[in-house]
């Protein structure tokens, strides 16, 4: 007999607005930047090359900005709120606030601002702030999500 899938995640209607839901944590390593170069092909010196990282502005290498946005969606998988019950990943505006270092360990908090259903029943609209944030509490990445949710109605 096979079993259906089951979706876990939630759907529109469970999103609590205004409340933040906290991943666990991930700490970035080198392989980590290593495979992202290799997958996006940014070689930068400022992610690579020791040497020249030592003479900028953060005086060793750092991650790609990008790394830390794909850690993100991740993260947000791993809470399981999203697991099935996700049509689309609609949009999304970042800006990256402090560097995203190796040996970081990260967390994200999401905090849904707005819910709404489409005019197609069975869907809804969920944003939702995204922060990326170390374990020193400094926030890497603060994000603006918009993703296209199943719903009950």
């Amino acid at each position: 007999m096979i079993m259906a899938y089951v979706a876990k995640g939630y759907y529109l209607e469970e999103f609590e607005i205004g409340k933040c839901y906290e991943s666990v944590g991930r700490t970035i390593t080198e392989a980590d930047v290593v495979n992202f170069a290799g997958i996006s092909g940014d070689f930068n010196p400022l992610h690579m090359d020791d040497e020249f990282a030592k003479n900028n502005m953060f005086g060793k290498r750092v991650a790609h900005g990008a790394l830390g946005l794909i850690v993100s969606t991740g993260l947000s998988n791993q809470m399981g709120i999203f697991e099935g019950t996700t049509i689309a990943f609609l949009e999304l505006t970042a800006k990256y606030t402090a560097p995203l270092c190796i040996g970081d360990t990260v967390h994200l908090e999401m905090t849904p601002t707005e819910a709404r259903h489409s005019k197609k029943p069975g869907r809804g609209i969920l944003k939702t702030t995204a922060k990326l944030v170390n374990q020193e509490g400094t926030v890497i990445m603060d994000a603006e999500w918009t993703v296209m949710m199943k719903a009950k109605e």
